[in-house]
C-alpha cells in the first residue's frame, strides 16, 4: 500500500506541477483557452489571477514533493497536510467556479489522502 500511495501522490504532485504551467503559462495559448473556455480578451484580462492561482497549484506540488523525500514522520505529515489543501482546494473550486474541478483536483487528492492513511 505504501508504493501505491506514493504513486498517488506523485500524480497529484504531477497534476499540480501542470496547473501551474498551465495558470502562469500557457493560459492565453490554445490549452488554457480550452480550459477555460473563454475568448482571448477574457483570457488576457484574467491572466494575473490565473497567474496567481498557478504560483498557489506550484506551492502544493512542491509541499508534495517535499512530502515524498522527506523521511518519516515529517514526509507522512507533510503528505497529509498538503492532500489536505488539494481536497480543500478542490472542493471550494468546484463549489464556486466550476465543477469539473472536483474531478480534476479534489478526487485525485482525496484518493492519495486515503491512501497515505491507509499506507500510514
Amino acid at each position: 500500500m505504501q508504493t501505491v500511495a506514493q504513486v498517488l501522490v506523485g500524480v497529484v504532485a504531477a497534476l499540480h506541477a501542470y496547473f501551474l504551467v498551465l495558470e502562469m503559462f500557457l493560459w492565453q495559448r490554445a490549452p488554457g483557452l480550452r480550459l477555460s473556455g473563454m475568448d482571448a480578451g477574457t483570457a488576457r484580462a484574467t491572466a494575473p489571477l490565473a497567474a496567481n492561482q498557478g504560483l498557489y497549484n506550484g506551492f502544493l506540488a512542491a509541499g508534495l514533493v517535499w512530502g515524498l523525500a522527506a523521511g518519516d514522520p515529517t514526509g507522512f505529515r507533510a503528505q497529509v497536510f498538503f492532500l489536505g489543501c488539494v481536497v480543500i482546494a478542490g472542493v471550494y473550486g468546484a463549489a464556486t467556479a466550476n465543477r469539473r474541478i472536483l474531478i480534476a483536483q479534489a478526487l485525485p487528492g482525496a484518493l492519495a489522502l486515503a491512501a497515505v492513511l491507509l499506507a500510514g
